[in-house]
């Protein structure tokens, strides 16, 4: 059977597994930009593979940004405001724009989780704010949701379990 150019498969356009932020060396989930590959201009779709051990993201809360994640499969922990809430295949989490939820999706099981994550796309009034790493804010400049209305309220710092074991026993 022919497949039409149209059609997309995740693994076809799974990035290359070298996301990091700048000066980390903490390697993130690994996306399948579908919106991008659909030419989607301002709705942004990932497949988000996250092996164990990883997180999507450092906590980060967007001023402009909608987002939406949906779990397909695997059981990961959400982070929200400083505590972690487990999530089964099938559900779901949004953060309106502005909303005071800082948040990642981290990875403590065994199993593989896949995420489906949709919201906009390169915003240039987009500003956002890392609660955990003050100086990724002073590096992102004018980009840094310096009014952001979330402050982490939880004790739990934002890393998954290997990192948190790692750190203990360095």
């Amino acid at each position: 059977m022919s497949r039409h150019p149209a059609t997309l498969y995740r693994q076809d356009i799974r990035q290359a597994d070298h996301a990091c932020y700048p000066g980390s060396t903490e390697r993130r989930s690994l996306g399948s930009p579908l919106g991008q590959h659909s030419g989607f201009a301002r709705i942004g779709i990932h497949h988000e593979l996250l092996p164990p051990g990883r997180r999507t993201s450092w906590p980060h809360a967007e001023e402009t940004d909608d987002e939406f994640v949906h779990v397909l499969e695997g059981t990961p922990d959400v982070w929200l405001n400083g505590v972690l809430y487990r999530l089964q295949p099938g559900g779901s989490v949004g953060f309106p724009a502005g909303c005071d939820l800082s948040h990642t999706f981290i990875h403590n099981t065994e199993r593989d989780v896949r995420l489906l994550c949709v919201g906009d796309r390169d915003r240039d009034d987009n500003r956002i704010h890392y609660p955990q790493h003050p100086a990724r804010n002073a590096l992102i400049g004018a980009h840094h949701w310096h009014d952001c209305p979330c402050t982490p309220q939880g004790g739990h710092d934002g890393r998954p379990n290997a990192q948190r074991t790692e750190r203990k026993a360095g």
